[in-house]
């Protein structure tokens, strides 16, 4: 380079004459413009023989000549250097089988080792032996990194490749969490499920990842406020298995854990499967960058995702301001530990009360009230409403099942509006606005569900502001690559307008068509859900629509048989949770019973089995079957007619009610 430097020094009056010599020559033709080329003498560089050519030869011979050695100075400065890095790795990848034996064993097992790949480093488990004396082979140049030196920290592998240690959580699962999940499905209920399966039976290679916030694997809710409370097993908060109306065991899980694979293997599995992370919750979503941020900071992306949160339940107000001792003496009924404080509650305490006469309260009153028969508890159901699930039935059955609800043993409160609840004297004191009180042990608040819609502030997604929920379009998507199914999810009914099902049956085939459209099905959600409530094993409807005790209805019964129970529907269908055979079903032109029909609307004092039908605009919006079972394809036919009839005792033959 020095050499360089002298040639320069001397070339550079060369260089500056020559430069000089350019500008006269730009000048000067100029001037040939104006003037006469005879007057004015011409400066030549090379292109001429007179003015000094043999000075620029000269000239652009050394430059030429510098340009060579400088080059040949750069090849020969890059190849000592590649040299000498060759030499560098090797000396790297001798240290571990030096310095090995001097490192002190805590520094493996507490730290994780240094990382010189983009590879995945396995954190070695607590108490196993560390692998500081095995050979590796030295890296080439291209799997190499940049070289370490002895003073670097250890790169540390991040949160989402690899689920850390805790000593002061000795009780973590050591499974990876996946950092991609090509389909992703947030909330681990009947809606998630069954998107599941229907992924793996379109896309059998599908790898499907579901992230759930309740420690158990994907369950069934129904038979937490039926079947369950029924059994003679006195285990059954522990085995969670039960025996259907018609004497057949099951369990409360859809299926076994051997069913699903570890969450660390869904990536590596060639045939995919279905994994589940229990005890996760997702708080955050990034909708453009594909990927969601669990509650412990770790980042999964993903290609498709399902939002199936479900929801949490309702609580009163009042309940809610009565102070931390009224709290822990109430239940919000919604999960299996919610079923199993409350049968632990149950066998422990003196009275129970009840807020709320729908479904879920009236349900819980009953199976409490039959407790109630093998011990001293006292259980008590109070609700606004004139009648049990007063704002479903109309007001001559809801009075009907109230009697129904009193003879199971439960103490029924009709026209109860809260006012306001303490806790005094080891009492809670529930105080109405009529004046009356109640006083109990424990209360348990069955008044709603509130869908879980706290994603969609992070992924920009439309609440509905009327029924809430997320809204979705007819293919039950929010946004580009995400999908609602299940009780969050608000969808548009052609028949009956905007909705939003809080029911079983909908969690099923919602989630099944969600999980179709996930894996480019493309079709619409048109199926009109059922629902069913069992007030024991001897009284059970099945419903679908819209049924609401504030629209017109016309009921048609008729005298009922042995036949004519949940008890007997479940021996004919095998299954007692019924939309799973139901919804299988295709409605067919049925054969009209030829029995004569009772007037509609007989004020009996026993409904043994009839139909319900609810009118809007002369037109049948919903229908209730009272004791009739596998029927509900011909009622879902009628509703997705949506014609006027004349003579609803006709219609009602369809279900042959009146046949012994």
């Amino acid at each position: 380079m020095l050499k360089c430097k002298t040639v320069w020094r001397k070339l550079a009056p060369l260089a500056r004459a020559s430069s000089t010599a350019c500008r006269q020559n730009v000048r000067r033709a100029g001037l040939n413009n104006v003037r006469s080329p005879a007057l004015v003498p011409v400066s030549h560089m090379s292109t001429g023989g007179a003015g000094g050519g043999g000075e620029n030869k000269l000239y652009v011979l050394l430059v030429g000549a510098a340009c060579v050695g400088g080059a040949a100075y750069a090849y020969q400065t890059v190849k000592g250097d590649s040299q000498r890095y060759q030499d560098r790795l090797a000396e790297i990848a001798s240290r571990p089988n030096k310095s090995a034996t001097e490192q002190p064993t805590t520094y493996i097992q507490s730290e994780a080792p240094a990382v010189q790949s983009t590879e995945t480093v396995e954190v070695p488990e607590q108490g196993s032996e560390p692998q500081a004396t095995e050979k590796k082979e030295p890296p080439s140049a291209e799997e190499a990194g940049p070289p370490a030196t002895a003073t670097e920290e250890p790169v540390v592998p991040s949160p989402s490749e690899t689920t850390q240690l805790s000593p002061a959580d000795p009780g973590l699962s050591l499974a990876k969490v996946p950092s991609h999940a090509p389909y992703l499905l947030i909330g681990g209920g009947t809606a998630s499920f069954a998107a599941a399966r229907s992924i793996r039976a379109r896309d059998p290679g599908a790898k499907v990842l579901i992230v759930t916030d309740e420690p158990d694997l994907p369950y069934m809710r129904p038979p937490l406020s039926k079947e369950l409370w029924f059994s003679d097993d006195p285990s059954v908060t522990d085995t969670l298995r039960f025996k259907q109306w018609n004497g057949k065991e099951r369990s409360i899980y859809f299926q076994p854990p051997s069913f699903y694979i570890s969450p660390e293997d869904l990536a590596s599995t060639e045939n995919g499967g279905v994994a589940v992370l229990t005890g996760r919750k997702v708080l955050h979503m990034d909708v453009r960058g594909n990927k969601v941020q669990l509650d412990d900071d770790t980042e999964i992306s993903y290609d498709k995702c399902l939002i199936a949160t479900g929801g949490e339940p309702r609580n009163l107000q009042v309940i809610e301001r009565a102070g931390e001792e009224v709290m822990k003496r109430t239940t919000l009924f919604r999960k299996i530990e919610d079923f199993k404080a409350l049968d632990k509650v149950s066998r422990n305490v003196k009275s129970i009360t009840i807020i709320g006469g729908g479904f879920l309260g009236s349900e819980l009153a009953c199976a409490l009230g039959r407790r109630s028969n093998e011990s001293d508890l006292e259980v008590v159901q109070m609700f606004p409403e004139k009648g049990n699930m007063g704002k479903v039935l109309p007001e001559y059955l809801s009075n009907w099942t109230t009697e129904k609800v009193k003879k199971e043993g439960v103490k029924v409160i009709t026209e109860a509006l809260v006012k306001s609840v303490t806790y005094k004297d080891d009492k809670v004191e529930i105080q109405l606005k009529d004046g009356r009180v109640v006083n109990t042990d424990h209360i348990v608040a069955a008044v709603g569900l509130e869908p879980s819609v706290d994603l969609a502030k992070s992924a920009g997604l439309e609440v509905d502001s009327d029924f809430g929920g997320y809204r979705v379009n007819a293919e039950l998507q929010a946004r580009s690559n995400i999908w609602v199914a299940g009780d969050a999810a608000c969808f548009y009914d052609i028949r009956l307008g905007r909705r939003r099902v809080e029911h079983h049956d909908h969690a099923v085939v919602s989630g099944r068509l969600a999980g179709e459209n996930m894996t480019g099905a493309s079709k619409p959600y048109w199926h009109q859900s059922m629902f069913w409530s069992d007030l024991g094993p001897d009284v059970g409807y099945e419903a679908i629509g819209i049924v609401d005790s504030s629209l017109p209805t016309v009921g048609v019964f008729a005298k009922a048989t042995a036949k004519d129970t949940p008890k007997a529907a479940t021996e004919k269908s095998g299954t007692g949770i019924r939309s799973e055979s139901e919804t299988e079903a295709v409605a067919v032109s049925p054969v009209a019973s030829s029995t004569p029909s009772p007037s509609p609307m007989q004020q009996q004092d026993e409904y043994g089995k009839g139909v319900i039908f609810y009118l809007r605009d002369k037109v049948v919006v919903g229908i209730i079957l009272w004791n009739v079972f596998n029927r509900m394809p011909i009622a879902r036919k009628i509703i997705k007619d949506g014609e006027e009839h004349a003579d609803l005792n006709e219609v009602a033959k369809l279900f042959n009610i009146h046949e012994d």
